[in-house]
């Protein structure tokens, strides 16, 4: 990859980076109250994380590769599109630990889409949730050593 491109592709994915950072300060606030409101505003905030997380996958996939062929299951393809290396054109963006923790929030996120008389369960959204927090503590790891490894 060319040095420019390089920087432009680093730019996008730390200010994509600052996005998802900025929704989990947005979760860490919400999930401190107890109220259906509050509920209903974390389901908000872990659709929104999956979306900016997606936002993230789309940036990486049109820098190399974008051509997702089955556009009905697009969602699903793109997430495990990042989680494999393309042999002489990208490594993989996500670890094998970050991958089932981002399927979950991209299920959750498409059940909150679609489920419009749907009333959240408190406990369905406590294990995303905390699937979400744990992988807070990794996808950076994932973003670095795929940086990482696009320089060598």
């Amino acid at each position: 990859m060319e040095k420019e491109s390089l920087a432009i592709l680093r730019a996008e994915i730390r200010a994509q980076v600052e996005e998802i950072e900025g929704i989990y300060a947005r979760l860490e606030d919400r999930k401190r109250k107890k109220d259906k409101a509050a509920m209903e505003s974390v389901g908000y905030q872990l659709h929104n994380l999956y979306c900016a997380f997606e936002d993230l996958f789309k940036i990486v996939a049109e820098t190399f590769e974008n051509h997702i062929q089955d556009k009905s299951k697009y969602h699903l393809e793109l997430l495990k599109r990042m989680a494999i290396p393309i042999e002489g054109v990208r490594p993989r963006l996500l670890s094998q630990e970050s991958f089932p923790l981002l399927d979950n929030l991209r299920s959750f996120r498409h059940l909150f889409r679609h489920a419009y008389s749907y009333e959240l369960d408190e406990r369905k959204l406590k294990i995303v949730l905390d699937d979400a927090y744990t992988l807070k503590k990794i996808y950076g790891i994932d973003i670095e050593v795929f940086l990482s490894s696009l320089e060598e």
